[in-house]
C-alpha cells in the first residue's frame, strides 16, 4: 500500500466567500468520482492541495478562474511523480466538463 503525501479538499464558498469543506481525497481517481460531479459548479468550489502533517499552509489552491492554470500548476507534480500526466489531465477533463455543464 502506498502512503499518499498529498491531499486534496474541496470547499463549498459561498457569495460571502464562506466556505465549508466538503472532502478529503486521497487520490485524483477519487476526487474525481467523489469530488466533481456533474452538479459541481468551479465558481463556487475551491480546491486545494496540501501535504499531511503539514504547517506550512497549503501547495495549491483554485477557484473560479483560478482552474485555467490548473494544467500548468499540475506540472510540477507530475514531475516529481506524486502522481502521473494521466490524472493530471483526467482532472483537467473533469474540471473542464464542470465549467461547461455551470455555463449551460
Amino acid at each position: 500500500m502506498m502512503f499518499r503525501k498529498l491531499y486534496w479538499v474541496t470547499e463549498g464558498v459561498d457569495a460571502e466567500s464562506s466556505s465549508h469543506i466538503l472532502g478529503v481525497y486521497t487520490s485524483i481517481p477519487t476526487l474525481i468520482r467523489n469530488g466533481f460531479s456533474a452538479d459541481t459548479d468551479p465558481s463556487r468550489t475551491r480546491l486545494s492541495l496540501t501535504r499531511l502533517d503539514c504547517d506550512d499552509g497549503i501547495l495549491a489552491t483554485w477557484i473560479g478562474e483560478e482552474y485555467q492554470r490548473l494544467r500548468g500548476d499540475l506540472q510540477q507534480f507530475v514531475d516529481s511523480d506524486d502522481f502521473t500526466a494521466d490524472q493530471a489531465e483526467a482532472l483537467c477533463h473533469a474540471v473542464s466538463a464542470c465549467s461547461r455543464a455551470a455555463i449551460r
